[in-house]
């Protein structure tokens, strides 16, 4: 009998290693500095007073406490008018003792009007009169003028510090490919 050879093959595949250095990050910021200043606004006020006015001379007059002057000016007038009432009086009588020819008793009439007081006037009224007292007013006024400064901000911002260090990965041969071949008869 014929033997035939044999082939045995024995393979051994490769094997890789794969090993990774884990990465980071880390990253810091300090906090900015921050500064506000708010200058104080100014306020200008000009105030205009209220002025109440109140005069009260024709309820002083009414009840007849005058000033000397105001006294001394009706007593002018008084006697003004009365000078006026006389010399009126007096002519009328001169004009009619001139027609006395014409008849008539006018010398008794005359004394009679001369002799004969005048009637009294009186008549009721309020002490001091309504609305005698004179009142005015004028409001006042408040301007007010605001100047206002705008806040000055000033802020100086802080740079991120970044430590970064990337993945590494090792690839290595961990077992090499064999093939080994036997020949047997």
């Amino acid at each position: 009998m014929l033997r035939i050879p044999q082939l045995t093959m024995q393979a051994t595949f490769p094997q890789l290693s794969i090993t990774v250095e884990r990465g980071y990050m880390h990253m810091r910021q300090q906090q900015a500095e921050l500064s506000i200043e708010q200058p104080k606004p100014q306020l200008e006020m000009k105030t205009t007073p209220p002025r109440l006015t109140i005069d009260q001379t024709e309820a002083w007059a009414d009840m007849d406490l005058k000033h000397i002057f105001h006294r001394i000016e009706e007593a002018a007038q008084d006697g003004y008018a009365s000078w006026l009432s006389y010399l009126e009086t007096t002519a009328i009588q001169g004009d009619e003792l001139m027609r006395i020819e014409q008849g008539g008793d006018v010398l008794a009439m005359q004394a009679e009007a001369n002799s004969e007081r005048p009637p009294f006037d009186y008549n009721v009224g309020l002490i001091p009169r309504p609305f005698s007292v004179k009142v005015s007013f004028e409001p006042g006024h408040i301007n007010m003028n605001w100047q206002t400064s705008n806040a000055r901000i000033h802020i100086e911002p802080r740079p991120v510090q970044i430590d970064y260090k990337p993945n590494v990965v090792h690839i290595d041969l961990a077992r090499h490919n064999n093939l080994r071949i036997d020949v047997t008869v």
